[in-house]
């Protein structure tokens, strides 16, 4: 028993030697892969960190490691000089993707797409911006890749690659690793839920994704999701029929009728898209004085939705045209203006008001291609765009392009040879000053972002830095240049006989893209001490990520100058609501708008493109699984929850569908109106 007991002690202790010989050898013959290996690890976990803070979640860990595994076993099939080249490429493409995503991130609170690729030149004349939305932080990605030059270094001069090259057999190590990284997958894939590949397909849901599936998986995928405007027309058409038979059966709009209902019909439109402006900023003032006087009297004197939410995705401006004339959501990959642009969008606001005989246009002083509006506009039913030096004398440039006082100015001349030759017109003004990074606006606007306080010693007055010489001092400046152009703009149409018989529209198109570092130093700055005030203190105000979101909220008023209908609407309100509550008041319809009639549904749901949602009673994160309610008197339970999540989840899927399958085209073909008029 004895001698047994020997033998197969003996043999362990062999086995021990043979496998600690095997990963001695291992290690030192491997050490370039084991540093890639490291490094791009590295670096995806502490984006986790930086961003998701799910850094202790081993799913994604194990699928960036299966990638990072998978890719690396490739490099086994280079000569051991070479396979340096190979690895540092792809530890650069990992390192720049956790870079791009960290600062992405950072920003806009989601994670960037490949698809943005196509949407690089509309950033090109925002360049200045980008030493606002860098961090320091960021760069911490790129000491492990020095660190990786500096091994591979050190590596050439002990001889390390002439020692592989005696003992590598490239194949075999490259099998081997390759099988490495399919077992870690597999053990990955046997985590999965049914909910995890069904966000993976959906991809609209990209924090999610990150969170389960790690940074490579959701690129990857990404790259995939991506081509879907060459690829998905291809297949999947009889499925997307099928969803939006079903979803407009049991949905459709039906004709709404309330007291509002058209009180606007035949008048003019003239949509003013105020470029990047928020709704906290209306009744704001700083040492007293209005930051937006201008709207301010609009919204007192007409319409004003005071819980309005834009819907935008990585189109900005472009999405929130686009939904606010067609009552749905931008697509979860790419833009709509520049990858679904010819599509058929026959019920779009522009083409409803042509068929009862409005002239539809658009202005911008901006250059006429950005973000394609030349090749989209006729898609969306405009008869003329007016654009930059097509249109406009460029004699004051601020930021982008001409100045929105001389827009406006010269715009107002052309809309008044408009309205002598046509009967009834529908024509959108996109302002531009606003657009980020407001970098010269100081030479522009003389409104003072400074603090003037009483000394709590001597009584005595002074004046403290506050917002001056910040991004959001600079915004402010830029909001009150932008409201005073409004102002301008009114009487100037007054002065022409314009407002009479017109509708004035003022529709803010998203946020400003501010840090909630910026919102701190707003609410919470001490003049004294000139600085922030401490987190004990009794006034001060928490910013988190649930106030950031509810604080983008941009302005909506309907205004006429006679002021007949001057009120409040306080209900919860997104940008696909726009055009159904347009299309009561000016007699025109729909049946395919996702967003509703404002006076016309009692409890409200803005969905936006990330699959989050909001409701007068909740605002809730489908990245996170979790929510918020608004108001401490409100008991929600899951049945809240899941309903406004299915429902949510319903209509990002079939505004997807209808873009990308252009499903207004296929209703002519297919008569698929005639199969939702028999089902219900």
């Amino acid at each position: 028993m004895k001698e047994k007991l020997k033998k197969v002690l003996y043999e362990c202790i062999n086995k021990f030697k043979k496998f600690k010989l095997f990963s001695s050898t291992y290690a030192r013959t491997n050490i370039l892969f084991i540093s890639y290996i490291v490094v791009s690890l590295f670096n995806s976990t502490l984006l986790r960190y930086f961003t998701t803070e799910a850094f202790w979640n081993i799913k994604p860990v194990l699928a960036d490691l299966s990638v990072i595994l998978i890719i690396g076993a490739l490099g086994y099939l280079f000569k051991p000089h070479n396979q340096f080249k190979y690895f540092s490429a792809w530890s650069i493409i990992f390192t720049l993707i956790c870079f791009i995503n960290s600062v992405y991130y950072n920003n806009f609170y989601s994670f960037t797409s490949l698809s943005l690729l196509a949407t690089a030149g509309q950033g090109l004349s925002v360049a200045d911006a980008l030493t606002k939305i860098v961090e320091l932080k960021d760069f911490i990605f790129f000491i492990p890749l020095i660190i990786f030059f500096f091994i591979n270094s050190y590596l050439k001069k002990r001889g390390y690659y002439d020692l592989v090259s005696e003992i590598e057999i490239g194949k075999i190590r490259a099998m081997n690793t390759m099988l490495a990284g399919l077992i870690v997958l597999g053990f990955f894939i046997s985590m999965l839920t049914g909910t995890d590949l069904s966000r993976l397909k959906k991809q609209w849901n990209r924090e999610y994704v990150v969170m389960q599936f790690g940074i490579y998986v959701y690129q990857g995928n990404d790259v995939i999701a991506s081509l879907k405007p060459q690829i998905s027309p291809l297949f999947g058409l009889d499925t997307a029929v099928k969803e939006f038979i079903d979803y407009f059966a049991l949905n459709k709009n039906e004709d709404t009728t309330n007291k509002y209902t058209n009180i606007y019909e035949g008048k003019n439109v003239l949509m003013i898209h105020a470029e990047s402006i928020q709704n906290w900023l209306i009744g704001a003032t700083i040492n007293g004085v209005e930051i937006t006087p201008n709207l301010n009297r609009l919204s007192n004197q007409g319409m004003y939705f005071t819980n309005f939410h834009s819907q935008e995705s990585v189109g900005t401006s472009s999405d929130s045209e686009f939904t606010l004339n067609t009552s749905l959501l931008p697509v979860s990959s790419g833009t709509v203006f520049v990858s679904y642009w010819n599509r058929n969008y026959a019920y779009s606001t522009q083409n409803l008001l042509k068929e009862k005989g409005y002239y539809t246009f658009s202005m911008h002083g901006n250059n006429c291609d950005m973000w394609n509006r030349n090749n989209m506009y006729p898609h969306l039913g405009y008869d003329k765009f007016y654009c930059y030096t097509d249109a406009y004398t460029i004699d004051e440039v601020i930021g982008l392009g001409v100045s929105d006082k001389s827009f406006f100015n010269q715009s107002v001349d052309i809309i008044k040879e408009i309205d002598s030759t046509h009967d009834n017109f529908y024509g959108t003004l996109i302002m531009l000053t606003n657009h980020t990074p407001w970098s010269d606006i100081s030479e522009f606007s003389e409104f003072d972002v400074t603090m003037k306080y009483n000394d709590p010693v001597t009584g005595e007055e002074k004046v403290a830095p506050y917002l001056e010489g910040t991004t959001i001092g600079d915004y402010i400046k830029s909001v009150n240049y932008a409201d005073a152009a409004i102002g301008e703009l009114i009487n100037r149409l007054d002065e022409e006989n314009i407002l009479d018989d017109t509708v004035i529209v003022i529709y803010g198109d998203h946020d400003a893209k501010l840090k909630k570092s910026e919102y701190n130093r707003y609410y919470n700055y001490d003049p004294v001490k000139d600085e922030i005030k401490d987190k004990t203190d009794e006034s001060y105000v928490v910013v988190d990520d649930y106030t950031y979101e509810l604080n983008r909220e941009v302005p909506f008023i309907i205004w006429t100058k006679n002021n007949q209908y001057s009120m409040k609407v306080d209900k919860v309100m997104g940008m696909y609501d726009v055009q159904p509550t347009l299309a009561n008041m000016f007699n025109f319809h729909n049946p395919y708008a996702l967003g509703k009639d404002i006076f016309s549904v009692e409890e409200n749901v803005v969905v936006f493109p990330n699959g989050n949602w909001l409701t007068d009673k909740m605002y809730y994160n489908s990245q996170k699984d979790e929510g918020v309610a608004l108001s401490v008197n409100e008991v929600l339970g899951t049945d809240y929850i899941a309903n406004f999540t299915k429902i949510s989840e319903n209509r990002v899927s079939i505004a997807d569908k209808i873009i990308v399958y252009d499903l207004f085209e296929k209703t002519k073909e297919l008569e698929i109106e005639e199969k939702i008029a028999e089902i219900k």
